[in-house]
């Protein structure tokens, strides 16, 4: 993601555990076994931790972070670096991962949300501790750069893993809505779009596909592809999002995912919003060439049109979790719950 982009971003170990590699990892660095753990489900009076892990965090950012999450029942604790600066990233490498380690060996805390995405992400994940994670698993949420956050978890500690609002989103009905009978209520949802004549479904292939929702921001995944960090795409339903990037740019991170192997593995795909996307310089083809060029030749049922990405109604996504996609209505229907009730 462009660093230019920060303003739309606003809208990613502990020490001794650095850099330790989980015995359960395999040589690819994916967990051996292949079952997903559940984080337990929220409920009023919890406490939610708030962390920094890419872009710059203000106070101002934060009190106003502290009352949305408030206002749905829930206590709030601040990462130790949170208000850290070390240039366009809020703190030194090893204190962000640090606050990442830290929220998830506290007790108290039952769920992590990221103020913020940016950049960032990406240089903490080898100070992860992922053992660590899968010990104590509990929902961690967000979108943009968050996305490296919530690949590497679900890849590495094996734990589902949630797209969806950052701490400083529009918390408003249709994101609440989502938010609450997805990680309160563990509700198996089936997501649509709340008014089709303002966020157009556009079939790309029509049809249904099951598999298990994995993806994010798209720029966020090419800079991930050649990592021991991504998930397997077997047999997915890959979902992407993007912001302020020219066509040209969406077909190049496109072609990476194909010449990487992963489109030719997916069942279905499934593209949110390209917010604030351009045709660039001309001449030029439109998003939807593009897509129908990349998507087509796959054989699967896709489209574009989700409420995903950089706007302010936003589906909670659960990776991982098994779904069924129907690509002619734009729906995501979860077959399963994606939080444990225990």
């Amino acid at each position: 993601m462009n660093i230019k982009r920060r303003e739309f971003l606003t809208t990613c170990g502990l020490a001794s555990f650095a850099t330790q590699i989980p015995a359960a990892l395999t040589a690819q660095g994916k967990a051996s076994s292949n079952t997903s753990r559940k984080p337990p489900h929220l409920q009023a009076g919890d406490t939610v931790g708030l962390i920094a892990p890419a872009g710059v965090v203000d106070a101002k950012d934060i009190e106003a972070a502290q009352k949305s999450i408030s206002k749905l029942g829930l206590k709030v604790k601040l990462g130790k670096h949170i208000l850290d600066r070390y240039g366009y990233l809020a703190g030194k490498d090893a204190d962000r991962a640090q606050d990442v380690n830290l929220m998830f060996s506290d007790r108290t805390i039952k769920a992590i949300i990221p103020m913020r995405g940016g950049w960032g992400c990406n240089r903490i994940l080898p100070l992860l501790n992922y053992s660590l994670i899968r010990s104590h698993p509990k929902i961690i949420i967000g979108y943009s750069d968050i996305t490296t956050l919530l690949l590497a978890i679900n890849a590495r500690s094996q734990m589902i893993t949630f797209h969806g609002p950052v701490a400083t989103s529009t918390w408003n009905q249709f994101t609440v809505d989502y938010f609450k009978r997805i990680l309160f209520n563990a509700e198996a949802v089936t997501m649509q779009n709340l008014n089709p004549s303002e966020v157009r479904v556009e079939a790309i292939a029509t049809g249904k596909a099951r598999g298990k929702l994995v993806s994010g921001n798209l720029s966020v995944l090419s800079a991930m592809v050649g990592s021991p960090y991504l998930p397997s795409w077997n047999k997915s339903i890959l979902f992407v999002e993007e912001i302020g990037e020219d066509v040209y740019r969406i077909d190049r991170m496109l072609t990476q995912l194909k010449t990487a192997g992963i489109l030719n593995q997916i069942a279905g795909f499934i593209f949110g919003q390209c917010t604030n996307c351009s045709l660039g310089d001309e001449p030029s083809f439109t998003l939807m060439q593009v897509l129908q060029d990349h998507i087509l030749p796959l054989g699967i049922p896709a489209w574009y049109g989700s409420m995903i990405g950089h706007i302010k109604d936003k589906f909670t996504l659960p990776i991982g979790v098994e779904v069924e996609i129907n690509a002619e209505l734009g729906t995501i229907r979860m077959l399963e719950a994606a939080v444990s009730l225990v």
